[in-house]
C-alpha cells in the first residue's frame, strides 16, 4: 500500500470516526469509571506525542459499526454489556497493520475474541481480534498462522510499527468481518475513537510542516 493510499483511507477513516463522540457512553458508566477514563486520556494525551507516525489499523476501511462502552447485547435482548474497543469493518481477508512497534505478549485463537494477538508498546497493549488464521505450538512456543494470508506472528516477537500482522477474518462471536480492536493504557481501557483522533491530529500538523519545508 502506497503512502497516498494510507493517506486516503486515514482521512476517510477520521471524517467517519468524528462522528463518533468518545463521551456518549460514559454517562452510563460508574462514577469510578469515568473518573478513570478521564485520567487516561490525560494520559494518553500526554503520552502521544509520537503518534504522527501510528499506523491506522486496517487497510480497505469501510465503517466503524461499534463504538467503545456500553451497549446493546450483540447476542440481543434487553441486557446491556460493556464493549471494551471499536470495531472497524472491512472485506473478509483485508490486511491489518500494526498500529505502533512492540512485543507480542499473547497470541490465541480461544473465547470471544477468536483468534487474536496482543502487542505491548510501553504502558500501551493494544489487541486484534477475529483474525483469520489459527495458533499452533513448535518447540513449546506458540504462534499464530495464516497460510492463505502469508503472515506467521510469534509470542516474544517484535513487531514494528505499519507492519501487517494478520487479516480481517470471523473467528470468535462475530456477525460480520471486522477488527475488534482493543486498547489499554496502565492496564485501564482507552477509547481507541480518541487515539485516533490524536493521531489524525499530529499527522495533519506533521504533514503542514513537511509541505512547507
Amino acid at each position: 500500500m502506497s503512502k497516498q493510499q494510507a493517506k486516503v483511507i486515514l482521512g476517510t477513516a477520521t471524517l467517519s470516526i468524528l462522528s463518533i463522540s468518545i463521551f456518549s457512553c460514559m454517562t452510563l458508566l460508574p462514577q469510578g469509571e469515568i473518573a478513570r477514563a478521564r485520567e487516561v486520556k490525560s494520559n494518553t494525551i500526554a503520552t502521544g506525542n509520537g503518534w504522527s507516525a501510528a499506523s491506522f489499523p486496517v487497510e480497505n476501511f469501510q465503517a466503524y459499526t461499534s463504538a467503545f462502552g456500553y451497549r446493546r447485547s450483540a447476542t440481543g435482548g434487553n441486557n446491556w454489556e460493556f464493549h471494551n474497543g471499536l470495531d472497524i469493518a472491512a472485506p473478509q481477508g483485508s490486511y491489518i497493520r500494526n498500529w505502533w512497534g512492540g512485543t507480542v505478549i499473547k497470541v490465541s485463537d480461544r473465547g470471544a475474541c477468536g483468534t487474536h494477538i496482543v502487542i505491548k508498546s510501553g504502558q500501551w497493549e493494544h489487541t486484534y481480534c477475529h483474525m483469520e488464521g489459527s495458533v499452533e505450538t513448535s518447540n513449546g512456543r506458540q504462534y499464530m498462522i495464516d497460510r492463505a494470508g502469508g503472515i506467521q506472528i510469534w509470542e516474544g516477537q517484535t513487531i514494528p510499527t505499519g507492519v501487517r500482522i494478520g487479516r480481517v477474518g470471523m473467528t470468535g462471536r462475530t456477525t460480520g468481518p471486522h477488527l475488534h480492536w482493543v486498547m489499554k493504557y496502565a492496564n485501564n481501557y482507552v477509547d481507541p475513537a480518541m487515539v485516533l483522533r490524536e493521531m489524525f491530529v499530529q499527522q495533519q500538523i506533521a504533514r503542514g510542516k513537511d509541505a512547507s519545508n
